[in-house]
């Protein structure tokens, strides 16, 4: 029981094979995969592959590399398309100062009308954050405090400061292939501790293929790797780990719980 709790199907590597892509990650083990949209033009394509597979689901949201080029989507257009029965959260939505392929008060303005389209259906935000901890956690705070809403930190390669913090919020964080890379021992020292009941795995497919699997196209299959390893170096059963993940995926996006 294994669930990829954030996959890009439709992107290039996987939107030509995604039939096999599919058939893959059932082979082993998977049994849900969350279908993530960055941009508009995306909605159509990511909820056409849950609409047509009962263990694909999807988001509607809008990365923040792309917050320049959609200032027309506002919360209610999230929230009318949230409506739609296979979507289970909001976004990925978020803050990146690494790149800067967006105006940072844009960004910003986006994350939060994603957020206000979470507080309005309860859908999670899935949210990136790349060399932006202080603003995402300011916005997180402001908007904590004026209605609770769930979300998660998506391939979390923060501070651990950073996790205590989104933790203490109420967030989950979902873990990445990148925690089996031989340069990411911040990130593995912090995937130690994290709370087992507020643990996510995902694949970011077809990005940041695990090992043993560097250098190719990641896929959701690939998911069964990264568990395999983070159990091993949080010292826990695979399975248990795997039971645990799963369960946690349901609590979070309910909408999609059995």
């Amino acid at each position: 029981m294994l669930v990829d709790s954030h996959c890009h199907l439709n992107y290039k590597g996987l939107a030509e094979q995604q039939g096999e892509v599919l058939a893959r990650a059932r082979e082993r083990g998977v049994t849900a995969m969350l279908n993530i949209a960055t941009r508009e033009s995306e909605w159509d394509d990511v909820l056409a592959a849950a609409e047509a597979n009962d263990d694909v689901w999807a988001s509607v949201g809008i990365h923040p590399h792309d917050a320049d080029h959609h200032p027309d989507v506002d919360t209610a257009k999230l929230v009318e398309r949230a409506a739609h029965p296979r979507v289970i959260g909001i976004g990925e939505t978020g803050l990146d100062y690494y790149y800067d392929k967006s105006d940072r008060q844009r960004q910003q303005d986006s994350f939060r009308r994603h957020i206000h389209a979470s507080q309005q259906t309860g859908l999670p935000v899935i949210i990136h954050t790349r060399d932006a901890e202080a603003d995402t956690l300011a916005v997180l705070g402001e908007e904590m405090g004026r209605a609770t809403f769930p979300a998660v930190i998506h391939c979390f390669t923060a501070s651990d400061d950073f996790a205590r913090k989104a933790l203490d919020l109420g967030l989950y964080i979902s873990i990445s292939g990148i925690v089996t890379f031989k340069n990411a021992a911040d990130l593995q020292a912090t995937a130690k501790w994290l709370p087992q009941d507020r643990l996510l795995i995902e694949t970011d497919s077809p990005f940041l293929a695990p090992v043993p699997h560097r250098g190719k196209t990641g896929e959701p299959a690939f998911v069964a790797d990264t568990l395999a390893y983070l159990a091993a170096l949080r010292d826990e059963d695979p399975g248990a780990l795997a039971v645990a993940t799963s369960a946690n995926f349901y609590a979070l996006f309910n909408k999609a719980a059995p």
